[in-house]
């Protein structure tokens, strides 16, 4: 799992890095408000399995005056909607947050356009279980093409296998529970 993890960390520092660069510039003000999460790429243990009844979830992301990132998630597990809130501290860099203590290690903006959609890597560990996601957002209920291909890209690009994607079914009421 270790191989795996550093495996995902090597593509990240790797991958576009004209994007990454470009992201160093931007204001992270840019990444508030409400998103749709459309798309997940996911080594949790039983993503496979869950994958077919995933609904599309709902993030609303608040920058604190102590420039940390507050968020509320609806999250579909289980064939349930969960509500959850958490607060990530800004790390070495202007595009990682993390909070270890509540098993977020790191939150990143790997590529976005800030008008359409953002695709972000979070590396979890939870219940001793380590693993990594990369979530399309996107401000609109559909992805562009761009999104989706570039959700793609990525998920490919830090060694996701098919099985491990999904488009999550266009059932938007866990989303919206999270919305004001």
């Amino acid at each position: 799992m270790s191989a795996v993890l550093l495996a995902a960390l090597l593509a990240v520092a790797s991958a576009p890095s004209t994007r990454a660069m470009w992201l160093g510039r931007l204001d992270p003000q840019q990444l508030m408000g409400s998103w749709y999460v459309l798309a997940v790429a996911s080594g949790e243990k039983d993503f496979a399995l869950e994958k077919a009844t995933k609904s599309v979830e709902g993030v609303e992301v608040m920058l604190t005056s102590q420039n940390t990132l507050k968020m509320r998630a609806s999250r579909h597990r289980m064939e349930r909607c969960h509500l959850q809130g958490v607060e990530l501290q800004r790390q070495n860099s202007r595009w990682v947050f993390g909070n270890p203590s509540l098993g977020v290690l790191e939150y990143r903006v790997l590529g976005t356009n800030f008008r359409d959609y953002a695709i972000v890597f979070t590396q979890l560990e939870a219940q001793e279980e380590a693993f990594s996601t990369v979530e399309l957002y996107s401000r609109t209920a559909l992805a562009s093409q761009e999104a989706l291909g570039r959700f793609a890209k990525w998920s490919r690009s830090l060694g996701f296998l098919p099985q491990q994607q999904a488009e999550l079914q266009r059932d938007f009421t866990c989303a919206h529970k999270v919305f004001p």
